[in-house]
């Protein structure tokens, strides 16, 4: 049983927030290694060697962790943030959004534009909703999140359309698979920088 009480699942891995200390599990937080410079490293592919330490993937809480020296406790050595961290966070689970969701329209796992999107809806093929957070929002409410599935608005219809080669993009669908659950993943990480609801419904059930 976890601190919080729950009971745990041995199927998800977790890990404890150096920051507010409880423990969760892992697809919520972001793993931080130190360089052999002693600097603060976000593994977000969560594959670097070194001692793990993790912050669960909010913005409050990674200030935090930067302005109280709390990297320094999880490393159990003495190291540095950069003073752009979350920045870089930020840039670097957009793309690794982007490129998941590129893979996935090569496979044909992803579509693009307010039609397919609908008809993909229409049949259930639809596992994850993703519309841009810049997109008109009388538009989006047309389109609802699929039963038992997620809803994203933390991209950008440019960064969107850098998946499918065009300018910009408003909606996109993924049908279930291995890449769907990466992208929830890292889309659900984004969302806690960015503060877009990521479980909110785009329009209708």
């Amino acid at each position: 049983m976890t601190r919080g009480g729950r009971i745990k699942d041995r199927e998800t891995p977790e890990r404890r927030c150096i920051v507010t200390g409880e423990t969760q599990p892992k697809a919520g937080l972001i793993r931080f290694v130190a360089d052999p410079d002693g600097e603060v490293v976000p593994d977000l592919a969560e594959k670097l060697p070194g001692r793990g330490f993790w912050v669960v993937a909010d913005r409050a809480a990674l200030d935090r962790a930067a302005a109280k020296g709390l990297f320094s406790r999880g490393a159990k050595a003495r190291v540095t943030a950069p003073s752009d961290l979350l920045e870089m966070i930020e840039a670097g689970l957009a793309r690794r959004v982007t490129d998941t969701l590129s893979l996935a329209r090569k496979a044909g796992l992803a579509v693009a534009g307010f039609e397919k999107v609908k008809d993909w809806l229409a049949s259930g093929k639809v596992k994850v909703l993703l519309q841009a957070s810049d997109g008109s929002e009388r538009g989006k409410g047309k389109l609802w999140t699929p039963p038992g599935g997620r809803w994203f608005g933390c991209m950008t219809a440019s960064e969107l359309g850098l998946s499918f080669g065009r300018d910009h993009v408003i909606h996109s669908a993924l049908a279930p698979g291995g890449l769907t659950e990466r992208l929830i993943r890292d889309a659900s990480r984004l969302t806690g920088l960015r503060g877009h609801d990521g479980g909110a419904p785009a329009g209708k059930e």
